[in-house]
Order: C-alpha cells, then structure tokens, then sequence
C-alpha cells in the first residue's frame, strides 16, 4: 500500500500549504481517494455565493474537479460527509446534491456545526470514492 498527496489543478486549490485536497491509496486494484473538505471558493480562493445553493454547487464542481483527476465520477464515490451551518437549509443541499448523484446514492453523513472556519462558509463536503485501476 502507498499513499500519495495531490492538489490536482482542476479544482481550487487549497487555501494554505497546510494541507493536500487528496490522499490517493494505492490498494493494489483499486484506488481509494479520501478528499479534504471543500468548501465554495473559486479558483482565486474566493467564496462563491451568499447561498446555500449557489455554495453548493460550487462545492461539487470542485470535488468533480478533483475527482476527474483521478478519472472518477460520482458514480466512484462510497462515503459522503456534509457540514452544514444551518439544518434548516438541508433541503436546499439536498435538491443541489441529487443532480450529481443520480443513481445508488454513497453512505452519508450530515450534520449541523456551529461554525465553519469562514464565517460566511454555509457548508463543507468530503468524500471517500474507490476508482479501478485502468489497465
């Protein structure tokens, strides 16, 4: 087994050096992929939206970024784990999380923090997906 740490440029890329977006486990056949959480910022490190829908789709163009790297959809992904500001706004997460997993929905996680670590942040995502080795 090997571990090896990316930030793949086809998402944001983390906002300090304190950390890697991706753990990629080589597990012999398989790849398993252990993201940080993503939080709605762009490219420039900044905060996409004021709302829950708009954060949130930023938030999984950003892990479909990260996963496209690696040659994964959502569709590869097995584990969810959303924190939310607010409960309250769980269905507007909810309506934004449905388009991007269309068929067997991953385990899931969600729960309500009190703060994130921007104030202004309505959630963060991350998730665990396993991808076949090609060849």
């Amino acid at each position: 087994m090997s571990v090896t740490f990316d930030n793949p440029p086809t998402a944001p890329a983390p906002l300090a050096d304190r950390f890697s977006n991706v753990a990629a486990i080589d597990l012999g056949a398989v790849t398993m992929l252990v993201f940080s959480g993503q939080v709605a910022f762009d490219d420039d490190g900044k905060l996409v939206g004021e709302d829950m829908a708009t954060q949130a789709k930023q938030v999984f163009r950003s892990i479909e970024g990260l996963l496209s790297a690696y040659g994964a959809t959502f569709a590869h992904v097995v584990n969810i784990r959303t924190y939310l500001t607010d409960m309250g706004l769980l269905n507007e997460y909810a309506m934004v999380r449905r388009r991007y997993f269309t068929g067997t929905p991953p385990t899931s996680t969600t729960v309500q923090v009190a703060a994130l670590f921007r104030p202004e942040a309505l959630l963060e995502v991350d998730i665990t997906a396993v991808v076949p080795k090609i060849g």
